[in-house]
């Protein structure tokens, strides 16, 4: 029998939503027809200048140890990117640490700023690492059920039924993965003056923000005044808007002391992110091209989603679903589709799969599986052809409902 493992694992689990992907990808390689809308990355490719940025960095060289805490040139893009998005506020370089990924960012944060028995909010559903991370800092999850008639988001309401003397931080996510809901801003002021009130941390994940459809970026904390961000972390990235999910840059943005407790727990870690990858990400946040791409893709995420939301209201109206206003995901559910016998996101998304050959993700992998989740990150064609196989199965089972 093999020694058992430390306690710092003890609630580790393997992500679902990679292990779908990983599903989809063996079945594919066996020769099977299947459709993967599991998977949450864009399906275009890294915009041109950016990729050539960092094909370019490889042949300058720049391929040793980088700075631990990022680039000069990529920390003052971002904090340039933000600073536009937020209305021209200041918004300090210094106060940045890039990191291998946003997941890596937020990690660094969870595990600078909470501990054993300590007590972290995480609005549900929620992002299937959130929970996770948490865990890897000795503290405790706590899942805040969001509210089915408000995009499942939580309001301070919620968090003050949840909360407890030993709550210290609370993750938010908007626009948020898995349901495409986005927070107004009078919504995170009110969640940021409750924090504030109650000595909590706020690290709030806006690595979709420009996958928005509505005027311009989504709203976020760095729109707010400054004496509501005095204990804000701003989770930020190349990944999602950029096409750049295998480059891994993220970063995060946070009090000075807070940076530098990140920046020494990194430097014991990862000693910083891909050099050459910097480079790319450097050139995807200050170029006015890259822009311009930027906007297409989030037009074709747009369109996507508009298609969705007209095909589900017309041809299977009694399915409950989040209208999403952000990301890429729809959220929609199906324990309702037969009133004896209910349906679960994972028996539905098993039936998809073994019948129809379409990969989506239960709800189970983001605390509730009453919901699936499909990823509209995919060419029109393939999402016309998995939305027909869907509806299909939803069909074939409130039939049998009905029989």
């Amino acid at each position: 029998m093999p020694d058992p493992l430390s306690l710092n694992v003890q609630h580790l689990k393997a992500s679902e939503t990679v292990a779908i992907s990983n599903e989809a990808k063996r079945r594919k390689a066996a020769g099977e027809d299947v459709l993967d809308l599991g998977v949450g990355e864009p399906d275009f490719d890294t915009p041109g200048p950016a990729a050539q940025a960092g094909v370019q960095a490889i042949q300058r060289g720049l391929t040793r140890y980088p700075p631990n805490v990022g680039i000069a040139e990529l920390r003052a893009g971002i904090a340039r990117q933000l600073s536009v998005m937020s209305g021209g506020r200041a918004v300090n370089a210094d106060n940045i640490v890039i990191s291998s990924g946003s997941k890596q960012s937020i990690f660094n944060a969870c595990f600078t700023l909470f501990g054993p028995k300590e007590r972290v909010l995480i609005p549900s559903p929620a992002w299937v690492s959130y929970p996770q991370i948490v865990h890897l800092t000795r503290a405790e999850p706590v899942l805040v059920p969001g509210d089915p008639e408000w995009g499942l988001k939580v309001s301070v309401r919620d968090l003050d039924r949840a909360s407890h003397k030993l709550t210290r931080g609370i993750i938010l996510c908007s626009p948020c993965n898995p349901t495409g809901a986005v927070y107004t801003l009078a919504e995170l002021k009110a969640i940021a003056e409750w924090a504030r009130s109650n000595d909590v941390w706020i690290i709030s994940d806006e690595i979709y923000r420009r996958i928005n459809y509505g005027p311009g970026p989504a709203p976020s904390l760095l729109d707010l005044p400054d004496e509501l961000l005095e204990r804000t972390v701003i989770i930020y990235g190349a990944s999602k808007a950029y096409a750049m999910t295998g480059w891994r840059i993220g970063a995060a943005l946070a009090p000075p002391h807070l940076v530098k407790a990140m920046a020494a727990l990194q430097s014991h870690t990862t000693t910083g992110a891909n050099h050459p990858a910097q480079w790319a990400a450097a050139t995807a946040f200050t170029d006015d091209r890259v822009d311009a791409e930027v906007g297409r893709m989030v037009n074709a995420f747009r369109r996507r989603r508009d298609y969705l939301v007209d095909r589900f209201r017309s041809e299977v109206p009694g399915i409950e679903f989040v209208e999403p206003h952000g990301a890429f995901y729809f959220f929609f559910r199906v324990d309702g589709i037969r009133d004896s016998d209910p349906v679960t996101g994972q028996s539905f998304c098993e039936q998809l799969m073994n019948q129809e050959g379409v990969a989506l993700v239960p709800g189970a992998a983001f605390a509730d599986d009453r919901w699936v989740r499909l990823s509209y990150s995919v060419s029109d064609g393939e999402l016309e052809k998995a939305l027909d196989k869907i509806l299909r199965l939803i069909r074939r089972l409130a039939s049998a409902r009905a029989a």
